[in-house]
Order: C-alpha cells, then structure tokens, then sequence
C-alpha cells in the first residue's frame, strides 16, 4: 500500500510539469511567435512538433518498456523533457524552437506512457480508477498553474521564462523517481525490437500529420498532400503485415480482439479530436476577439480546468465501484451539449455564459477520462500494459494533432485563409478589424458545432465496449 502511494506521487510531479507546459506555451502563443517572427504556420508548430515527438515514437518506447523496464525509462523521460525545456528556451529562432519542442514531445512520451503503466502495475483493481483520477489532478493543476503563469510571466519577463520554470521542477522529479520507484513489472528480456514495425509506423503517422499540417495551413500543393497521404496508407498497410507476421511485434494486434480495449481506445480518439482544440480556440478568441490580455485570457478559461478537477477524482472512484460505462457514456454525452452551445457564442457573448459552457465541458471530460483510461488499462494484461499505455496514448496525441488541423480547415472554410492566419499570428487585437473579428467568432461556432458532431459518434464504440467491473479474463497473446 505505501509503495502504491509513492509511485502515485512520483508520477504527479511528471504529469504536474507536462500540465504546466501543456497550457504555458497556448495562451502565450502569439507572443512567442511575434518576439521570434514566427508566421502563423510557424506558431501553430510549435505546438504540432511536441505532438508529433511524442506520437512518433509512443509504440518503440511501450515496447522498450516492457523489454527493460518502466521505471529506467520512466526516469530517461524526466531528463530529456528537462532538457528540452532547457534548449527551448535557448532559442534563436523559430525552426530551433519547433526542433527543442519535439525533444520536449519525446521525453514527455516516455513520462506518459510509463506513469499510467506505473500506476496500474502498483494498484489494486478496485482503486485503479481512484489513482488514476488523482494523477489526472496533478495535470489540472499543472494546467491551471500553465495558465495564469503564462500571463504574469509574459508581463514582466521575456518569453523564455515560459520554459525556465521546468527546469527546476524536472531537475527534482529526476532524482526523486531514480531515488524512490523500484521495477515491479515482469520484463521481456533479449526479444529483438521490431525496426521494421517501428520505421513503418514512423514514417506512416509522421506522413498522415504533416498531410493534414499542409492541406490545414495552405503552404502545400494538392499533389503533395497528396503523395503524403499515399505514403501514409502504404506505410501503414505494410506495418500491419510486419506486426501480423513477427514474433516480436511492436504493436501487439491481438490486443485489438479485446473489445473494452478497442472500443476505449477508440472512443478517446473520437473524444480528442473533439476537444484538442478547443483551449486553443478559448484563448485565441479571449485575446484576439474580446482583446483581453494574456494573463486575463487564462484566468478566463479556469473554470473548465476547476470543474474537471471537480468530476474527474469523483468519476474515477465511483467508476471502481459501478463500473465505467455509465460514466463515460454520460461524460461524452455533456462534452457533446457543451460544444454545442460554445457554437452560439458571440464576440458580445456575457461570460457567465461562457463559464456554464465551458464547467460542462470540464464537467463532460472529467466524467469520461478517468474511467476509460481504468476501462483501457483494466482490460489487458499486466505484461502488456507498457504497450497498451503506448497504444492509448498515440490516438489520443494523434486525436489532438487532428483537432487542431481539423479546427483550422473549418475556420478557413468560413473566411479566408489569409485572414485565419494573420489573426491567428497576431499580437494585438489592435490591428483586427470589427468584421474581421465577427468573421473569426462566426469560424469558431462552425468548429465547435463540427466537434459536437464528432464527440457525439464516440458514444457509439464507447458502448460497445460491454460492462465490465474488475479486471478482464486472463489474456493470452496470439501473436508470441
């Protein structure tokens, strides 16, 4: 029982550092790209690349994981994001930032994936969703703080402070995790690392994002998004043959046949591309819409973070007790009513009604993710959990880099893509005219409306899943 609550606190400082990161660098966004003469493109990557770091290389580090172990890879995590942060805020230019934000991306991927997997390898079944409601916390405090930080610090310091304040905070979670976090799992030595699979999924996921990146952004001709896709589909098909066919497979695909697995893992995909966007969405319109500043941008959106932190602890308890069925289905269901009405919203909109929007949607998000990472987690295995934690985290990065390109697609479908990105790269609402304005909220309410479409088919596998309460049969792989 103490050495359940160590890992717990362990594995909080890493996601509390991710959490602060996560919010400090969207609501400061504008102004990192003016202060290094980032065009809007530019600015959108630096939050793209740190995505794209930890999606690319999510599945070769569960697989690693599992072979030498989740606590030396956990505590690797914590120095390289250190690092990152570090070489980020050293940054000369915008191309070194996008580069430093992709180590970031890496290192925060091997915190992730391995703080979940800590998490369900030291706990009992029955408070699985309990622990992992309580890590989710140390993430909304860090993102509150993210918040409101950004603002005091771009007040009174140069951006690079955005990144300094990790430092410390990595410097200490490196040597506590090294100092307290013991190997508990069962490891599989001397099976070789499936290159192949990890090259083709590469190169597979990396083409499908910058893709997207290009037909979202408008810098890329059609026959080379194009090509881009080509190769994603073709990579992809022959990564599935190579897992099919190895008998050490980066992905293990007869996790697949586990239907509470797959239907959460696709249920959050829906449930991220959704959502994923959408502070980015609160903080552009705060600032370039409203004008307010930064800091006051930040306070603004508190209250999605305050009532996630309300229902996310409760959902994962009561979810130990009743299973995580009713939770989730009801949380997708609020996530979806407060995206609807977030596509009523107008520049004249009063902020009670933004704060009763945006506490639903705190609300909707903290009823579902809790649960179903217990539900994702709780079904496999516990020699594949390293994996498992990999697989759930690359379609929910992958859910999140899609919400953000899906976002900028629908905007531009409404005004022109000129105007997107010249709003979108401003630093001032100064220099945005009142049409303009109205056009950029009239583009948001589309997006909104368009997500509440795509959250509200993630009721549909979330049910499939079944009803399940404790842990699933023993699980034998069939591809050994």
């Amino acid at each position: 029982m103490k050495y359940q609550w160590t890992v717990l606190t362990v594995t909080s400082v890493g996601v509390l550092m991710a959490g602060i990161d996560s919010r400090i660098v969207i609501v400061g966004l504008p102004q990192v790209a003016a202060a290094l003469g980032a065009d809007a493109e530019q600015a959108i990557w630096f939050t793209q690349s740190y995505t794209l770091g930890s999606t690319i290389a999510l599945l070769l580090i569960g697989r690693v994981t599992d072979m030498f172990g989740r606590v030396k890879i956990y505590n690797i995590g914590f120095a390289v994001f250190t690092l990152g942060s570090a070489l980020t805020s050293l940054s000369l230019n915008p191309e070194m930032v996008i580069v430093f934000r992709c180590l970031q991306g890496l290192g925060s991927a091997m915190l992730f994936t391995n703080s979940v997997a800590l998490i369900a390898d030291s706990t009992p079944s029955e408070e699985l969703g309990l622990s992992l409601g309580v890590n989710q916390l140390s993430f909304r405090f860090g993102a509150m703080a993210g918040l409101t930080l950004s603002g005091v610090i771009l007040a009174v310091l140069d951006w690079r402070a955005l990144f300094y304040i990790n430092i410390p905070i990595g410097i200490f979670g490196t040597v506590w995790a090294h100092r307290r976090l013991r190997e508990t799992a069962q490891m599989e030595k001397g099976a070789p690392i499936d290159w192949i699979g990890f090259a083709t999924f590469t190169t597979s996921i990396s083409s499908f994002l910058f893709a997207l990146t290009f037909a979202a952004y408008g810098f890329g001709e059609e026959r080379f998004v194009f090509l881009l896709s080509v190769i994603s589909v073709a990579t992809f098909l022959i990564f599935v043959y190579q897992e099919r066919r190895t008998p050490h497979p980066l992905l293990d695909l007869g996790l697949l046949k586990i239907r509470e697995f797959t239907g959460g893992v696709v249920a959050q995909l829906l449930n991220a591309i959704a959502w994923g966007a959408v502070i980015l969405l609160l903080s552009l319109y705060f600032e370039l819409v409203q004008g307010l500043s930064p800091f006051d941008a930040g306070i603004r959106i508190l209250p999605f973070e305050l009532f996630f932190l309300l229902f996310g602890p409760l959902s994962g308890r009561y979810s130990d007790r009743y299973g995580p069925l009713p939770f989730v289905t009801t949380g997708l269901a609020v996530t979806s009513v407060s995206l609807l009405l977030l596509s009523t919203t107008k520049p004249s909109t009063p902020y009670l009604d933004l704060v009763a929007y945006m506490g639903l949607m705190g609300a909707g998000t903290g009823l579902f993710s809790s649960p179903n990472m217990s539900s994702i987690m709780g079904s496999v295995p516990p020699n594949r959990r390293g994996i498992a934690s990999a697989f759930r985290a690359t379609f929910f990065n992958l859910g999140f880099t899609i919400s953000l390109n899906v976002a900028i697609l629908i905007m531009a479908s409404i005004m022109p893509y000129s105007v997107v990105s010249s709003i979108i790269s401003s630093i001032s609402p100064t220099g945005i005219s009142a049409i303009d304005r109205n056009l950029f909220s009239a583009a948001l309410d589309r997006t909104y409306l368009w997500m509440a479409g795509v959250n509200t088919l993630a009721i549909l596998p979330s049910i499939m899943r079944g009803k399940r309460v404790g842990r699933s049969a023993p699980y034998t792989p069939t591809l050994e």
